[in-house]
């Protein structure tokens, strides 16, 4: 996979041990992602924070200089920005001016105590690109960041050069809770599964074997205070209508779309909105990666790497 850094640096592993008491279960949603917290960590090349108007948030840039436009890498439901890695540095070395971030509520960034809208988290990215003097991206959304991609794409169709959706949940047909208020019982209920949440993230893969430390590297999120909070928000927001109009709308915008599915992905099953997608983008170019399943950019990486050359006009 080619992580450069594992999610908790040497030293953030001695804080966190340091700060908490001696039983694993009492690790839970026990560290603050304070100045303290972000001083403890060891950050890669081209990593650094910046606060933007809802928090702080930590992201990598590769070969910044002129870097009119990106291509700007947005994680999934709950495991940050490293879940990209391997599609990060295969664009770096090819030159490509590359950025990847922590949404907020998860990995590095901050977890400020607001709605965990698909509108937060485009807001975070367009700041973000504000920052770096970012002018136009190619948005690459993975999973439920296919969402956020999309919001971009409806807030600000000027920034975007072209979308590319992986595993995107953004096409399935869901309906905003009617109390989108996150309760203390529900983060409870939560946390109370946490110890039952890493190994579920292997269902992933569709071979798991391949992946033996993915289970450890989330546990390190559960250590996180406000994560079951983000998550069950980012849930209860999530909503269908808006999003099927910005996906309509893209058709007559001209931002070039494309569309990656692994073959054997039951994560995000595609045949369950098949025909909607094909209504609402019927000019995408559509890709399927074989022997992969909702990570197709880490189960078959030389295909994937294959697909972004051609979509991407690598050299």
């Amino acid at each position: 996979m080619g992580r450069v850094l594992p999610l908790l640096s040497l030293s953030l592993a001695l804080y966190v041990a340091a700060a908490l008491p001696v039983s694993a279960d009492s690790r839970y949603e026990s560290v603050t992602k304070d100045a303290a917290f972000r001083a403890s960590i060891e950050l890669p090349e081209g990593a650094a924070f910046v606060a933007l108007s809802e928090g702080v948030t930590y992201y990598r840039q590769a070969n910044a200089v002129s870097c009119a436009t990106a291509d700007v890498l947005v994680h999934g439901f709950s495991v940050p920005s490293y879940i990209w890695d391997p599609t990060y540095d295969f664009l770096a070395s090819k030159g490509r001016c590359v950025v990847t971030l922590d949404l907020y509520g998860r990995g590095f960034s901050d977890n400020p105590d607001v709605a965990y809208t698909d509108e937060l988290f485009a807001t975070q990215v367009l700041e973000l690109l504000d920052h770096l003097n970012i002018e136009k991206a190619n948005l690459l959304g993975l999973s439920n960041g296919g969402r956020v991609v999309s919001q971009v794409a409806g807030l600000a169709p000027e920034r975007v050069e072209q979308l590319i959706y992986v595993a995107s949940s953004g096409f399935r047909d869901v309906s905003r809770a009617a109390d989108v208020q996150v309760s203390q019982e529900e983060i409870n209920e939560l946390i109370a599964r946490y110890p039952e949440l890493p190994a579920g993230q292997l269902s992933d893969f569709k071979d798991p074997t391949s992946f033996q430390d993915w289970d450890d590297k989330y546990a390190e999120l559960l250590v996180h205070k406000g994560f079951a909070r983000a998550l069950i928000s980012t849930r209860k927001n999530h909503d269908s209508q808006e999003l099927d109009r910005i996906h309509a709308e893209l058709q007559a915008s001209g931002i070039p779309v494309a569309t990656i599915w692994g073959d054997s992905d039951t994560v995000v099953v595609y045949a369950g909105f098949a025909e909607k997608i094909e209504r609402l983008l019927p000019k995408r170019a559509e890709h399927f990666v074989p022997e992969s399943g909702h990570l197709p950019h880490m189960e078959n990486q030389p295909y994937m790497e294959g697909l972004l050359t051609d979509i991407l006009s690598l050299d």
